[in-house]
């Protein structure tokens, strides 16, 4: 057994949210695929309309999706898809843009992940400036709120959802902030507004336990704030004078969040969660520059921390301490986030493949997976089944 860190969100069997139920990229204790192919181990494999790199999450045996259609005249939409026969149970027009590209070629104008309500019955979807929605699994729009501000490089950050609470980073060149919208309404109920400078970023708020208390850990341009969940009040932050473009969702155990820093000069940071004000000085407890991550998120697991750059070298090391046990060159460019499931570790690449490890201090190759297409998205988990969604399809993959 692998201790995990602590993190409000209950792990179940369900994929609610981007990294699953616990926000981490952990999967609940149940075997899972070693291997597959185009011709082994595919349950189902269905054709997803549009493009986009939202992640898949699922609740209740229904996958839930977003992406963009230029042959409907702009359509951002949200796609639903049986989780038993992959066969299509919604396809539903949220917005209607003007835009036909992404404004960058690693983006897509739908790659925020959903998040799904904690009884399966509601689904949250953001398109960064374009809007934010929620729906029903029938299809109906219940409310939509747009927060403008100016992104370089589209979209990124999802949604996360607390209690009541959606919570959103918001982090543009013209305006920065975390917002938190009533999940039933889209009403704004608080907004912390960062402080000069900002800058772009295009992370995704996470809420930990630290004590009896609750923490939202926002990754910004040049800092990373600690607040309150319930009135957005700061608790601690760290600043980080060269780092923005930031994209990972950080990770927390052990006492520690682990954070990114950014395009500029990547940097992993292990911060202790314990402090007050500015603790830049006082709560870093390591940091470390050679193979920090620019886009996927780290992946704790036990004492061990695992990430891999844009480039295909991954990294474990040592939670408490930053010590390197490895790396490796996994090979092809990286976007989407590893995940622990069934006791072993899943690199998906942009080139269809998927690397799978065995965790520990020593490096151990157990098996190497390939699909037909792209896969920028990160891979979901439900029961026994593997969710991966390609440039076209949608696979559920199975032993």
């Amino acid at each position: 057994m692998f201790l995990i860190g602590t993190n409000v969100a209950t792990q179940g069997s369900d994929w609610p949210e981007f990294r699953g139920p616990s926000g981490q990229g952990i999967a609940a204790d149940t075997p899972v695929a070693l291997k597959w192919n185009e011709d082994r181990n595919i349950t189902w494999k269905t054709q997803i309309p549009g493009l986009g790199w939202s992640s898949p999450v699922i609740a209740n045996n229904k996958v839930w999706l977003t992406t963009f259609s230029a042959a409907n005249n702009g359509s951002l939409r949200l796609l639903g898809f049986s989780a038993t026969t992959g066969e299509s149970i919604a396809d539903v027009e949220v917005f209607r843009i003007s835009d036909t590209e992404a404004p960058n070629p690693k983006n897509s104008l739908a790659s925020p992940t959903p998040a799904i309500d904690p009884d399966g019955n509601r689904i949250y979807v953001h398109f960064g400036a374009y809007g934010t929605a929620a729906l029903t699994t029938t299809g109906e729009i219940l409310w939509t709120i747009r927060l403008p501000y100016v992104s370089q490089h589209g979209n990124g950050g999802s949604p996360t959802v607390y209690d009541d609470l959606l919570l959103l980073n918001i982090d543009g060149y013209d305006t920065a902030f975390i917002v938190a919208l009533d999940s039933a309404t889209g009403n704004e109920r608080w907004r912390a507004t960062r402080p000069e400078p900002i800058s772009q970023a295009y992370t995704t708020p996470h809420v930990i336990s630290v004590g009896q208390e609750q923490q939202v850990i926002s990754v910004a341009a040049f800092r990373t704030i600690a607040l309150n969940p319930r009135s957005g009040e700061e608790i601690w932050h760290v600043n980080y004078p060269n780092g923005f473009s930031n994209v990972p969702r950080p990770v927390y155990g052990h006492g520690f969040v682990y954070v990114t820093t950014g395009f500029q000069t990547p940097t992993l940071l292990a911060i202790r969660v314990d402090g007050m004000g500015d603790v830049t000085n006082s709560h870093v407890s390591w940091q470390l520059r050679r193979g920090a991550p620019l886009t996927p998120s780290p992946l704790l697991v036990g004492d061990e921390l695992y990430f891999v750059t844009d480039f295909g070298i991954a990294t474990c090391v040592d939670a408490f301490t930053g010590t390197i046990h490895w790396q490796e060159r996994l090979g092809g460019n990286h976007s989407a986030s590893p995940v622990f499931a069934g006791g072993r570790i899943y690199f998906q690449n942009e080139e269809g493949h998927t690397r799978v490890i065995a965790p520990g201090k020593e490096f151990r190759l157990l098996a190497d997976n390939t699909l037909d297409g792209s896969t920028l998205a990160s891979m979901a988990v439900s029961g026994a089944s593997l969710f991966i969604r390609s440039d076209t399809h949608l696979y559920r993959i199975d032993e």
